[in-house]
């Protein structure tokens, strides 16, 4: 199916990342990526089911962590309150400098005498009770503007993660008892008005286990906090996401860890604490629906809200594996190329002990036996001048037999030499006499 779009000629010019772009757009999927349609349970007898919705497709979108961090990052700076250190701190006091003279640094000191403080450094940022440096100011730029659509995408990806049972239980929620997810609930859970029976629907619903946890989890804050109106810190639990409000946000706002959400006013604070995505929800029939009202599909986009549509996944069909292996991609990719070869430095073998022995075997034997000739009193070193004396011993009795008067080979070359000599000498005289 590739050979037809691109000629092989130009395909080699591709950059690889562009290839594989081009396969995910052109290979359709084989598989279903999500589920057509989710089950509705009844408030009050959560073994039943009610009916069937139709999955929404924001909860199919692509997900994104980094977007939802980087969105959760700045969006949470919004809510922060300007706060400095006073314009005076450090500098109420009626110091001067002693001069110099005597022995003494040059900062300001406090005045008077007969206390402590008279003498003491007053104004550095080094000294006690003196300014600090480079002091805050109220004007630091608290805020953060954050694009429209990035939050929409964060909220939209947040979404898709809450559907999925695997990136929920890894944020720590207990969802063993849980008969589905995306769990929704009949529309009567909106209309619970008393905090006894919302507890007894969750625990129905599965999430006793989830409610153990959170209470569990109460622990006293560390740091300054724990004086600031904020002593206790907890786990956060399931979030209700309801369409109407008929008395579910009076019920649920004292169960600890439980949040509610109009799904009209969705929050990624509250969708991803921490800036990390999987939160547990729980939706409403008519909080469901209206979620596939909101976000609309890919083709219509999303009608109440404008200019807005829902992100696409960079590869529809995510199996690269497959795409880079297939017959189509292999057939125009170039050969694979071969690695230079590689030479290993050579070495010198009269340094180099190992090198010598690879040339030579046995080397570092016939070195080892001439060290522990050169030791005293060693076996070796007895049979090496036992065997020096006996060449010795035989170098003489040879010498003494075939080397003696003049039968030496020296003196008989030197005789053969005299000879030729005294007629070269007889026959210049002749010569001369002539």
């Amino acid at each position: 199916w590739l050979k037809p779009l691109v000629p092989v000629g130009r395909l080699h010019t591709f950059q690889f990342s562009s290839l594989v772009h081009l396969c995910s757009l052109l290979v359709p999927p084989k598989m279903a990526t999500a589920r057509p349609v989710v089950s509705v349970y009844q408030f009050d007898t959560p073994t039943e089911k009610a009916e069937t919705v139709p999955m929404p497709h924001v909860l199919m979108s692509p997900l994104r962590p980094d977007l939802v961090r980087y969105i959760h990052t700045n969006v949470s700076k919004n809510k922060r309150q300007a706060i400095s250190v006073g314009a005076k701190v450090g500098y109420e006091t009626a110091a001067s400098s002693w001069g110099t003279g005597r022995a003494v640094a040059r900062v300001p000191r406090a005045p008077g005498g007969g206390t402590h403080r008279a003498g003491q450094g007053t104004f550095g940022n080094m000294c006690r009770g003196g300014g600090m440096f480079n002091p805050t100011k109220t004007w630091r730029r608290w805020h953060r503007r954050v694009n429209v659509t990035q939050k929409r995408h964060a909220v939209a990806t947040a979404l898709a993660a809450s559907s999925l049972p695997p990136l929920v239980m890894a944020r720590g929620h207990r969802i063993g008892e849980v008969a589905e997810l995306p769990l929704v609930v009949s529309d009567g859970l909106e209309s619970i008005q008393k905090t006894k029976q919302a507890v007894e629907t969750l625990k129905k619903l599965g999430c006793s286990e989830e409610l153990q946890r959170v209470l569990d989890s109460k622990k006293v804050r560390a740091g300054k906090g724990k004086m600031r109106n904020r002593r206790y810190t907890m786990r956060r639990g399931p979030l209700v996401v309801y369409s109407e409000d008929n008395g579910i946000v009076r019920a649920m706002r004292n169960i600890p860890g439980v949040e509610t959400a109009c799904v009209t006013r969705l929050n990624l604070l509250s969708l991803a604490p921490g800036g990390s995505f999987g939160r547990f929800v729980i939706w409403t029939q008519g909080a469901f629906k209206k979620l596939g009202e909101l976000y609309g599909t890919l083709k219509s986009g999303a009608p109440l809200k404008k200019n807005y549509h829902l992100p696409r996944a960079e590869m529809e069909n995510a199996d690269l594996d497959r795409i880079i292996n297939s017959t189509e991609v292999q057939s125009v990719l170039r050969p694979k190329l071969e690695a230079p070869k590689k030479f290993e430095m050579k070495r010198n073998a009269l340094k180099n002990k190992a090198e010598m022995e690879k040339l030579n075997p046995g080397s570092t034997e016939e070195r080892e036996l001439r060290r522990k000739c050169r030791e005293q009193g060693s076996a070796e070193q007895k049979a090496a001048a036992a065997s020096k004396k006996t060449r010795v011993q035989a170098s003489k009795e040879h010498n003494k037999k075939h080397k003696k008067g003049d039968e030496t080979f020296y003196k008989t070359l030197m005789k053969a030499f005299e000879a030729k000599a005294k007629e070269a000498e007889a026959k210049e005289d002749g010569e001369d006499d002539e």
